[in-house]
């Protein structure tokens, strides 16, 4: 059993208890957490309370997690692109509206499922909900992960991970005309201080974030078709920078991309289109590529160029 502890700050009086737990554990769904609250595994200042009790500030919430049986993840026959697979590293196309790794209270229908019917070898440094995941992209972006079958060779590619070194480059369509032709992001990136399902541009309780861009192409329409490359890995990186000086994600309903998206698809238009780094047994640096999806180049064929 895992046994969690938070701090709760002054600024948290007033939240009610299940959301303040649904804060500090984002993966966690809100079912999984009332049935943690229920079984009274929540304790403020070591007492059980409803998952109604307003915070009052200062307190310290501790959470008992179970383990999870080894059985928690069912093998599913879910189709895969699979780009490149060896006997320590599988790079995988994932679809857009695909859920990387299953979590508590939601373990069905993600790629970790669908590689678990694949091939039952990946590695378990993350444990039984994320095994072999060392990176993640959100279920509404699509292209290529990593993902390791073995032990050692997650912990070679997360060392690159922590360098920098890997090459992780994606398009996306952006609204408003971009006038600059390239440029580099440089914003922290921390959980947002009133909503847990997003993250935002803060400076208290935040980590580096670096995004470089490049103007690729721009639309009559009020649009522009960008390429970004990643210097660090931050949870909704792009999403957010992009926010952030003005140029939200085309269709993104989380980062104001369109309140109603005229294309007529679900989520971003955000594809990771290309992934290189150092095999983790032989060195050889490695780079795969992924054209963007087929609905994704449809609304490009549909707009019209600037010149």
């Amino acid at each position: 059993m895992e046994i969690k502890e938070y701090h709760v700050s002054e600024e948290k009086a007033g939240v009610r208890l299940d959301a303040y737990c649904a804060e500090q554990e984002p993966d966690f769904s809100r079912g999984y957490i009332k049935n943690l609250l229920n079984e009274g595994a929540v304790k403020v200042d070591g007492g059980q309370k409803k998952a109604s009790y307003k915070l009052k500030g200062k307190e310290i919430i501790t959470m008992e997690i179970p383990e999870p049986a080894e059985s928690t993840i069912e093998p599913e026959n879910i189709p895969l692109e699979i780009i490149y697979e060896d006997e320590d590293v599988i790079v995988v196309n994932k679809p857009k509206g695909m859920v990387v790794h299953p979590a508590p209270g939601s373990p069905s229908g993600t790629l970790v499922n669908a590689l678990m019917h694949h091939t039952g070898a990946l590695s378990n440094i993350n444990g039984v909900y994320r095994p072999g995941i060392i990176h993640r992209i959100d279920k509404d972006t699509s292209g290529l992960l990593m993902v390791a079958k073995n032990n050692a060779a997650h912990q070679n590619l997360t060392e690159q991970l922590k360098a920098h070194t890997i090459t992780r480059q994606y398009k996306a369509l952006v609204k408003g005309i971009m006038e600059n032709n390239r440029g580099t992001i440089d914003m922290p990136i921390g959980r947002h201080p009133k909503d847990r399902v997003r993250m935002a541009v803060v400076k208290e309780n935040s980590k580096e974030a670096v995004t470089h861009f490049e103007t690729l192409k721009r639309y009559a329409e009020g649009y522009t078709l960008m390429q970004f490359r990643l210097e660090t890995g931050r949870t909704h990186q792009i999403r957010v920078h992009m926010q952030a000086i003005g140029y939200p994600i085309a269709g993104d309903p989380l980062y104001k991309g369109d309140k109603k998206n005229p294309f007529k698809t679900e989520g971003q238009c955000l594809h990771a289109e290309l992934l290189g780094f150092k095999h983790p047994r032989t060195g050889e640096y490695m780079e795969f590529s992924a054209p963007l999806p087929e609905a994704f180049q449809a609304i490009l064929d549909g707009l019209k160029e600037i010149e």
